[in-house]
């Protein structure tokens, strides 16, 4: 029997880069957040693969390109040390297009399942919508909410990235 592994989930705009209320998607904007590249090195450290999952509907509205997500996600990558393992993005929004892939659905996280043979007990998502809270209870993985995007009751939830990863590694109690 092959152990299996563990990994965050992680929701890009308002987790890994400043959420500026609009699509990110021009590198001059894509700012990653505090505390972001450290927060990484530490899960990195713990043992978990760290999975970008991401709707980015702007795509199939036609605001911007495919292209110009992975150069978001290489600017990411560079600032982070590469720490990421995949990332992924669903491009549909369903004004256009309809995917089991864009969150609350949990297409991104099943082929990250798949790809890594992730044990989702195992697993957590970080992100700021309820959505993607959604996606991840879809298969079983603990959510923390970070920030204050959205007015939902949601527990764990905490001011950043760098507190969900006190949460994770035990550090700080869950409130």
């Amino acid at each position: 029997m092959t152990t299996k592994n563990k990994a965050i989930f992680l929701d890009r705009d308002g987790v890994l880069n400043n959420e500026i209320g609009d699509y990110v998607w021009k590198l001059e904007e894509f700012i990653v957040s505090p505390g972001v590249p450290e927060s990484l090195a530490r899960l990195k450290a713990a043992g978990y693969y760290l999975i970008v999952v991401t709707n980015q509907a702007g795509i199939a509205k036609q605001l911007y390109t495919a292209t110009e997500v992975r150069a978001c996600h290489a600017q990411l990558q560079a600032a982070c040390g590469s720490a990421l393992d995949a990332l992924y993005f669903s491009e549909a929004h369903p004004s256009v297009s309809e995917s089991i892939l864009r969150k609350p659905d949990s297409g991104m996280l099943e082929k990250a399942v798949a790809r890594f043979n992730l044990d989702p007990a195992q697993c957590w998502i970080v992100g700021d919508r309820y959505r993607d809270m959604e996606a991840g209870a879809k298969i079983g993985v603990r959510g923390i909410m970070v920030g204050e995007t959205e007015p939902v009751d949601f527990t764990p939830r905490v001011a950043d990235l760098r507190a969900a990863t006190d949460v994770i590694l035990g550090a700080a109690p869950a409130n």
